[in-house]
């Protein structure tokens, strides 16, 4: 990037010598031309060239410039073909060599035109400007007929086909990397948005609820106090590697990252999936184990996943339901502090959810639910949400299109079992 920005004033600097020498070589050779060809024919063909050099090393270089000079080049070309008449530029003639170089700056003012502006802007720029060059063997007499003459212009307006063709590949080609950059920044950018949310939101949750359970117990059992504060202290240090794991992703080109729990299938279609796959079911637990220590929740994980099948479970799936969980806790801290009892589950199944969708019997999947018992009578004395609740956003529906990009199914609604709240996610397997 450095060498880009002391490229760049150099560059031009060149360029505006260039043209600077390149419009006063113009200038002199118009004006060793006029005595022999007149006034009108130099005129046109010297202003016709200088605007050219003008616009190429004028700094910004912008599409309304180049347009205005297009139509100005287009109306001195056409006005010097009706009024230097024919003879003008024939063989022998002092401006012969002027023509040459009004041809070549119209063509040259084409491509820059057509680099410029879209396709649909520029294709009547282009049209009437390739036009009018091309007429420049009219002012030479040198045709038999109106069909010989039709014939020269065709065989002139090649050149400025040919550079309105360039002009356009060239534009088309810079828009398709600029997209292509701003797709993979928005990318990075809901990337980081996710894992801050559900990693770094789901420490910040708990730490906000050990220290609202440290207000409650500090006057009725102060000594209990150190120990919420060595958790706190715990929760802060783990938001905080959160924070640096979430960096070192975006630093990590090629996203292979180490993730316990992973399986053997890497594949996966998009390269964010690839790139969060930091954590896995091996984390779950841990998960679990800090829920319980910061809140008074009866908390219990099942894991029905055969130890066989583990190491089989792709990377992305066994990433995500990390997510899943660590999601469904935070909101369970948040809209139901007060829960008496959470169940998280995780098992192999046919594909309940699957069948549902597919509306028949599906094949091997690995399902996570994590179900709490709702608010309850201690939440309705003691617990509140945590401040800042958060509706909508990269929660629920982000992990939905996360798991749906796997080919799973995500639910979240009052659970079967009567009160309380129930997320569910499954995944299609294949051993």
């Amino acid at each position: 990037m450095e060498r880009t920005r002391k490229w760049r004033p150099g560059r031009r600097t060149v360029v505006r010598a260039g043209c600077g020498t390149a419009g006063a070589g113009v200038a002199a050779a118009g004006a060793a031309a006029l005595p022999g060809a007149g006034g009108t024919a130099v005129g046109t063909m010297t202003v016709s060239a200088l605007l050219t050099l003008a616009t190429t090393g004028w700094w910004p270089r912008d599409a309304r410039r180049l347009a205005l000079t297009a139509v100005a080049v287009a109306a001195v070309c056409g006005l010097g073909t009706v009024l230097a008449g024919p003879g003008a530029t024939a063989e022998g003639s002092p401006a012969i060599k002027l023509a040459l170089v009004e041809y070549a700056s119209g063509t040259w003012l084409v491509l820059l035109v057509t680099r410029a502006l879209p396709p649909w802007r520029s294709a009547g720029l282009w049209l009437v400007l390739g036009a009018a060059v091309s007429t420049l063997l009219l002012r030479a007499g040198a045709y038999d007929g109106a069909l010989e003459a039709a014939g020269q212009s065709l065989f002139l307006s090649a050149g400025p086909l040919a550079a309105g063709a360039l002009g356009t590949a060239l534009y088309t080609a810079r828009e398709r990397r600029a997209r292509g950059v701003r797709e993979a920044r928005r990318a990075q950018r809901l990337e980081l948005a996710a894992d801050l949310h559900d990693f770094v939101a789901h420490d910040v949750s708990g730490i906000v609820a050990l220290a609202q359970a440290a207000q409650v117990v500090h006057e009725a059992r102060p000594d209990q106090v150190p120990a919420l504060l060595r958790r706190i202290e715990e929760a802060g240090v783990r938001a905080l590697g959160a924070m640096d794991r979430t960096v070192h992703m975006l630093r990590d080109g090629d996203g292979r990252l180490s993730a316990a729990g992973a399986g053997k299938d890497a594949s996966v279609a998009d390269d964010a999936g690839a790139r969060a796959a930091a954590y896995g079911l091996d984390d779950v637990p841990g998960v679990v184990d800090r829920f319980r220590a910061s809140g008074t929740a009866d908390i219990r994980l099942t894991d029905e996943l055969p130890p066989e099948r583990r190491a089989d479970v792709p990377r992305e799936v066994a990433a995500t339901v990390h997510r899943v969980v660590v999601e469904a806790l935070t909101n369970v801290r948040r809209h139901a502090p007060g829960a008496e009892r959470v169940r998280v589950v995780l098992s192999c199944g046919g594909g309940g959810l699957l069948g549902s969708r597919e509306g028949g019997t599906a094949g091997p999947s690995l399902s996570v639910s994590v179900t709490d018992s709702g608010r309850g009578a201690a939440g309705a004395r003691a617990g509140r949400p945590l401040a800042g609740e958060r509706r909508g956003g990269l929660g629920l529906a982000g992990l939905a299109e996360r798991v749906e990009t796997l080919g799973g199914v995500l639910t979240a609604g009052g659970s079967s079992e009567g009160e309380g709240w129930e997320v569910r996610a499954e995944f299609p397997l294949r051993w």
